[in-house]
């Protein structure tokens, strides 16, 4: 290797790749000689962190949860069995694939997380999570755009409607999201009747959409990349989330696919009936777990799928049976990559002298220290980058250790 040229040239490093390595000093070789992948998932609503990761063990859980509390112990009608995960900590009755990706290593819970916004607004609280900076204001582009702009020839994946927050900026993304189904449900169409009857065009324009609805009753979905959407579930079967899943994990799993992706889901606010919801909810969440776990199955080796929500929910139920904002959550790391098969972050406890004003569970790990150890470890992205350009403001918080295998940590 005589010049600089040749040796670029056999890295398969275009000129602007060569730029962008002087520009961004501190890449190394897990970014442009391991052909890892990374994706984020969003809940949107604030899931409730010890809902899905219950704190059986903690002296305090039981009386603060009440209706709520899940243990292993169970299964009774008001108690199903939580699924152990040792002496502390349990998952969610309807996180079974879940657990079993634990037990095979490969599923790293941390418990009392957050970003580092600690109020109760769900669009600040999802600003700061995607804009990866301490203030909901703090930048208009997101840290995994920046994440994607700070490594040569990478592209990103938003399976999205519109272009989320934390994908913006300058660097290569492209959108994706699941056909609409051509039939609409008619028990919808027989509520909106009467609506358009009293208006005489309106109700006209109406006939003429029940007319087309009875002629496309065998239509299917129109997939809009055959690799991806003809594997994915039909919308309603199994819920949304598995299909979107699916389909980042098919494109992700191409030799020449996207090296970043994000996929987000909706429904997590959980003021009333929590346990209804978040056993449906949850239950989703683990069916996507599945989808996504096979269809990446090619590269899952070398996968890291981080999950995040805005905030956790109090400790205490409210009247109906739900739980309002809070702050420390959870969040989850998973993929053949991880260093899991065991509970991360410092559980702070729930006695009432512990939670955080009186109400919450204190947050102990800033979701940031998180991305910031994926990124450097997993993607190969330098601290200095990371502190001053992925995550600007964040010198001080170090990127947190042993979240990786040390196979590829290394």
């Amino acid at each position: 290797m005589s010049t600089r040229r040749e040796f670029l040239r056999l890295l398969g490093l275009s000129a602007t790749a060569a730029a962008t390595l002087t520009l961004w000093p501190g890449i190394t070789r897990a970014a442009t000689g391991v052909d890892t992948r990374f994706l984020v998932l969003m809940l949107r609503g604030g899931l409730d962190g010890i809902h899905a990761l219950p704190p059986y063990g903690d002296p305090g859980y039981a009386e603060l949860r009440g209706p709520l509390a899940l243990t292993p112990s169970g299964p009774t009608a008001e108690d199903p069995a939580a699924l152990r995960l040792d002496g502390t900590f349990a998952l969610h009755p309807a996180l079974a694939f879940a657990q079993q990706l634990y037990q095979r290593g490969q599923l790293l819970p941390i418990a009392a997380a957050a970003p580092p916004y600690w109020g109760r607004s769900h669009f600040e609280a999802q600003d700061c999570v995607e804009n990866g900076t301490a203030t909901p204001d703090g930048a208009q582009t997101g840290w995994l755009n920046r994440a994607v702009a700070a490594l040569p020839g990478i592209d990103g994946l938003a399976v999205s409607t519109v272009m989320p927050l934390m994908m913006r900026g300058g660097g290569r993304i492209t959108t994706w999201s699941p056909p609409l189904p051509m039939r609409v449900n008619p028990i919808l169409l027989q509520r909106l009747e009467p609506l358009y009857a009293e208006d005489p065009r309106l109700a006209v324009a109406f006939a003429d959409a029940l007319a087309n609805q009875g002629a496309s009753s065998g239509a299917a979905l129109a997939p809009a990349d055959a690799m991806a959407a003809g594997k994915a579930k039909a919308m309603g079967s199994g819920g949304r989330l598995p299909q979107l899943m699916q389909a980042a994990g098919t494109f992700m799993a191409r030799a020449d696919g996207p090296r970043i992706g994000f996929v987000e889901d909706y429904g997590w606010d959980t003021h009333a009936n929590q346990a209804a919801i978040l056993s449906r909810k949850l239950k989703e969440l683990d069916n996507a777990f599945a989808s996504f776990t096979q269809a990446a199955q090619p590269v899952w080796s070398r996968m890291v799928m981080v999950v995040v929500t805005e905030f956790g929910r109090t400790a205490r139920v409210n009247g109906t049976n739900g739980t309002d904002h809070g702050t420390g959550g959870v969040m989850f790391v998973a993929g053949g990559a991880v260093a899991g098969g065991r509970v991360g972050g410092q559980w702070p406890g729930m006695r009432p002298q512990q939670l955080y004003q009186d109400r919450d569970i204190h947050a102990t790990t800033d979701f940031r220290a998180v991305f910031k150890g994926l990124l450097a470890g997993h993607l190969g992205i330098g601290e200095r980058v990371l502190a001053t350009r992925v995550f600007p403001g964040s010198a001080a918080l170090a990127p947190q250790g042993g979240l990786l295998r040390a196979a590829l940590a290394a």
